[in-house]
């Protein structure tokens, strides 16, 4: 079993997608749009560039998302109540990986080292994504 997070995200999951295989070294191993959905021609011309589903591996592990496109016209919530969660094996790794993708958002709790953690931090991205990075203590 793989617990996977899924993102909505405000008609930028493309570019957002992009940004992080950029960072993770990931690649994006799909990107459908919601015109290449069946029944699309039912759908307003400016919805059909929309991601309906993207996903990026990166080594075992998976993101997906979609942009956020409700049948009766919800207005977007933002992400919110969630942070998608790295953790990996080095301190200068968790640096270079904080740096990278918190570029051009908001930095919640600068990456340091905690009581439990070699190195932790949190931040926002531009895209409106949550964020933790983490490098447990051996043991």
């Amino acid at each position: 079993m793989q617990l996977v997070s899924y993102l909505f995200f405000k008609n930028n999951a493309a570019e957002a997608f992009d940004f992080y295989a950029k960072c993770l070294g990931g690649k994006v191993t799909m990107k459908v749009t919601f015109g290449e959905m069946p029944g699309s021609e039912r759908m307003p011309e400016e919805l059909r560039n929309l991601i309906a589903h993207v996903r990026l591996d990166v080594g075992e592990a998976q993101l997906m998302a979609s942009d956020w496109c409700p049948p009766d016209g919800e207005p977007y919530p933002g992400i919110h109540g969630n942070r998608v969660s790295l953790h990996v094996e080095k301190p200068e790794e968790a640096e270079r990986l904080f740096k990278a993708l918190s570029a051009g958002g908001k930095v919640d709790m600068p990456i340091a080292e905690t009581s439990w953690a070699l190195r932790f931090g949190m931040f926002t991205d531009r895209y409106g994504a949550h964020w933790m990075v983490n490098c447990n203590r051996p043991g």
